[in-house]
């Protein structure tokens, strides 16, 4: 992998319905640029992965723990290992999530 990285260059996945990624993976880390289509919804989940979500632009609804928020542009979520969590994009939005250590199953 190239220290430098153009977004451009990276192919764009659709993960599950309205949720495209093009994702940067470290040997400890991964780093995912989403791309998400309003109403697009992703179900309750949970996984071994700390997730940091930054909303860059739009307003995702995020339930994270049971706690439900608005996360519009410039807020930013941190979600614990194992902590069961959801969301719903209100608007078109564009996340970047960062997870550690390195989400294998989207390689």
């Amino acid at each position: 992998m190239s220290v430098f990285i153009h977004l451009h260059d990276i192919p764009e996945r659709e993960i599950i319905p309205g949720f495209f990624a093009k994702m940067i993976h470290t040997e400890g880390l991964t780093v995912a640029h989403f791309r998400i289509l309003a109403g697009s919804i992703l179900p309750e989940h949970h996984h071994i992965h700390e997730q940091v979500t930054n909303v860059i632009s739009g307003e995702l609804e995020m339930t994270i723990g049971g706690e439900t928020h608005v996360c519009k542009a410039g807020q930013c979520a941190a979600i614990p290992s194992n902590m069961p969590h959801s969301a719903r994009a209100l608007t078109d939005c564009y996340v970047v999530d960062v997870f550690r250590p390195t989400r294998d199953d989207y390689r």
